[in-house]
């Protein structure tokens, strides 16, 4: 070895820089995928810690928001296009490499990113949570997706659609096959209301408020949002529409519970309930299946209008005392009970309006809830369905002869919605129920698009709501 050989200093090796835009919406990806987690309730307590650290700005939030909403609402896409670009099974890449590798697929097909700045910073968020290793088999794959924009990659991975239509809408709209299938079925018609549906699931929903009567007014959450922050609602006389980024726990309205998040069909449903006609005593109203709290919320605000009493039962100790936290303060009588609504403690007959917002597949919530459209299977309906039928049963007992149920599901998938009905209706599995079809559309005053009824099927493409379901049943004998 000669006097240079000795006097060279050894390479060093740079150290990976973290960067926590990227780090905190890989975190969100990873709990997602372990845990099950939804995004929605993961993403918010990750992002208040990074501001109180004082790593992030609004602008951190929103990006960081983007990438991993973003990443999850085309994952069927993204899968198909990291798949042309691997050289094994998709099953056989490691889930964290996958994550990072399609939030970077994500920053170069879906964002504003410049493409040299998007492979970059997933090379080096893969070196800080995977390895030098693995950073550069992200680095290769994401420059082969540089190949093409986001279009050219849908046209060489899905089928031309006259071949096969699901499919290709599945690729194109990231969408499981079997839920396109069920989403064109119970909105019936061509081609172009089916992707209008699906494109509307893969955008970003407005944040919107709900004023609950006797505590608060539309007006004045207006005037403390400001005009460049808030809008009214489209449909309900108790929303307010945030623009993008507004915090609604910035409020004092949402912090002392007199207005809370809410989308605005769930808001129309409970009001459809609570408005409904009905002839005698109008006194005792009951939410079934009440939790997390949002519709018994403003149906409690509504009875207190009237001199009425809101029993809000939920099976999910957890949920209860979410239902127990939106009803603090209401200003008049309530009682929040942990309770099974298919075997009740309360005697048959015993209420005049009963809503039944039946658990269910979610397929309605979408745009809000990403991932559940690559949780869900088709056999999971299978197992909601005598849940379904239990509940309404159950409901249709619980009122008075003449009192109203309504029965609710964010799902528009008909074998949660129409077929339940009709089948406890019909007495299919039991006996016939005595009850008949309130039309609920007069309910829903302005609301465009209502079908032909007796029931309302609310849609993202055409309300600007989640999918939101409702029945109204009068009880006859």
């Amino acid at each position: 070895m000669n006097d240079q050989q000795r006097r060279r200093p050894a390479k060093q090796h740079r150290r990976p820089k973290k960067d926590p835009v990227r780090f905190l919406a890989f975190e969100a990806l990873r709990a997602v995928d372990e845990r099950d987690a939804y995004a929605n309730l993961v993403l918010p307590p990750l992002l208040k810690k990074a501001r109180a650290k004082g790593d992030f700005d609004s602008r951190d939030a929103a990006l960081a928001t983007e990438l991993v909403y973003g990443t999850l609402r085309r994952q069927g896409t993204y899968d198909a296009i990291v798949a042309a670009c691997v050289d094994r099974p998709l099953r056989e890449v490691d889930p964290p490499v996958l994550d990072v590798i399609e939030m970077g697929v994500h920053q170069l097909l879906g964002t504003r990113i410049p493409t040299h700045a998007a492979v970059s910073a997933s090379v080096e968020l893969a070196r800080v949570v995977l390895g030098e290793g693995r950073a550069k088999f992200v680095n290769a794959v994401l420059r082969r997706v540089t190949a093409h924009d986001l279009d050219g990659w849908t046209e060489r991975v899905a089928p031309p659609y006259d071949e096969d239509p699901e499919e290709h809408l599945a690729l194109v709209h990231s969408h499981p096959r079997w839920v396109v299938s069920a989403l064109w079925d119970a909105l019936g018609g061509g081609r172009s209301g089916i992707e209008d549906l699906l494109e509307a699931d893969n955008e970003r929903p407005e944040v919107t408020l709900v004023a609950r009567p006797g505590r608060s007014t539309p007006e004045e959450l207006l005037t403390a949002l400001g005009e460049e922050r808030g809008l009214p609602g489209r449909w309900s006389p108790y929303a307010v529409r945030m623009a993008e980024g507004g915090e609604p726990g910035a409020l004092a309205a949402v912090r002392e519970g007199g207005a809370g998040v809410q989308d605005e069909g769930s808001q129309l449903v409970a009001a459809a309930l609570a408005h409904a006609p009905l002839e005698g005593d109008d006194t005792r109203w009951l939410d079934g299946c009440a939790g997390p709290g949002g519709k018994a919320a403003l149906l409690g605000a509504l009875a207190a209008e009237r001199g009425a009493a809101l029993l809000a039962s939920e099976k999910q100790p957890h949920r209860a005392r979410l239902v127990e936290r939106a009803l603090a303060g209401n200003p008049g009588p309530y009682q929040v009970i942990t309770a099974d609504g298919t075997r009740p403690p309360w005697r048959p007959g015993s209420f005049d309006r009963v809503l039944m917002d039946v658990p269910c597949s979610g397929l309605g919530a979408l745009r809000r809830r990403p991932e559940a459209r690559w949780r869900r299977r088709p056999e999971d309906l299978e197992g909601f369905a005598p849940l379904q039928r239990g509940l309404l049963r159950e409901a249709l007992k619980a009122v008075r002869v003449g009192g109203v149920v309504g029965y609710a599901t964010c799902s528009p998938h008909l074998a949660e919605t129409r077929v339940v009905v009709e089948d406890v209706l019909k007495g299919r599995g039991g006996q016939p129920a005595e009850a008949e079809w309130v039309d609920a559309r007069p309910l829903f005053p302005g609301v465009p698009a209502l079908g032909d009824g007796p029931d309302v099927q609310l849609w993202p493409h055409l309300h600007g709501t989640d999918a939101m379901y409702l029945a109204l049943l009068r009880r006859t004998a």
